[in-house]
């Protein structure tokens, strides 16, 4: 499936500016998918990242995010929320899945963690849509994503299928970081993706 044609059709056919809860990974992935979606839905970032360590670069990170929500100008509800550090969650999907590479099964179920998370709190807090940035980068699987997020959604609760990359979306995500002086980290988030990312140094 083309989920970027099916994203743009989606927002072609809108008749109202509905409400979306956006999981972020972090700023310089939302700065594109930001300006992409900005004008289409009233959007409320949610920070949910337990695969993120150490604390500290989480916290840098969650800092980053804030700083530019603050820094967007949306003609359209641009907030963000974000709740306790939840490192716990990560450790127990990970287990028997420590050798993993990036893009491997510890990945498919760090997806589904934090899409089920954000699907749980779409639903508690009624929004119209969910979805996450995750599919902007190259590195991630973008057919995972969407797949666990389609399998999650309900008639309320809709997943707004993306493929960010797509239409320059990564490269636009690197101009905007520059734009705005993000920090742009240099592993995913995990322990296991900063090893990896540190064999090839």
């Amino acid at each position: 499936m083309n989920y970027d044609k099916e994203m743009t059709n989606l927002i072609n056919d809108l008749t109202h500016i509905p409400s979306l809860l956006l999981h972020s990974c972090c700023a310089p992935c939302s700065s594109a998918v930001l300006e992409r979606l900005m004008p289409y839905f009233d959007i409320t970032i949610l920070y949910y990242n337990p695969n993120i360590e150490p604390f500290e670069e989480y916290t840098r990170r969650k800092k980053e995010e804030t700083d530019l929500i603050s820094k967007l100008k949306s003609p359209n509800k641009l907030t963000i929320i974000d709740y306790d550090y939840n490192h716990e969650a990560f450790v127990k999907l990970s287990q028997n899945h420590e050798s993993d590479k990036e893009r491997g099964p510890r990945c498919y179920l760090c997806y589904k963690e934090r899409l089920s998370y954000t699907f749980k709190k779409a639903k508690e807090l009624g929004y119209e849509y969910f979805g996450t940035t995750l599919s902007v980068s190259p590195y991630k699987v973008a057919n995972w994503i969407n797949e666990i997020g389609l399998s999650l959604q309900t008639e309320d609760v809709k997943f707004l299928v993306s493929d960010f990359k797509k239409q320059n979306g990564y490269k636009r995500s690197i101009e905007l970081s520059k734009k705005y002086n993000l920090y742009r980290q240099d592993y995913c988030g995990c322990i296991y993706s900063k090893k990896e990312a540190e064999e090839y140094i």
